[in-house]
């Protein structure tokens, strides 16, 4: 997979992107990752990469964003991470 799967390293995103929801998540042995989200659109944060998904509407519950490359599934505080036939699951372990 992706540097979704390599340990946290800090980073901020610019202030026109406003995103007013920051969570941190723990993937397992993976290591952790933070999304920053407003409502149109989440930041995946890990591994010193930045990557960018919008919002898209689904019937499935919870909140779903999309890349070319990547779907990001968020209902509670289970985080799914799905690109291609592979899958991260994570869970919130508190506010970043």
């Amino acid at each position: 997979m992706i540097a979704v799967l390599l340990p946290l390293l800090a980073m901020s995103s610019p202030w026109w992107e406003d995103y007013d929801i920051r969570d941190r998540f723990l993937c397992g042995e993976r290591g952790s990752l933070v999304v920053e989200r407003n409502h149109a659109q989440a930041s995946l944060v890990s591994g010193g990469n930045r990557i960018t998904l919008f919002r898209e509407s689904s019937n499935e519950p919870g909140l779903h964003f999309r890349s070319a490359a990547m779907e990001l599934r968020l209902w509670g505080d289970d985080l799914m991470l799905e690109q291609g036939a592979r899958k991260l699951h994570c869970i919130r372990t508190d506010q970043a």
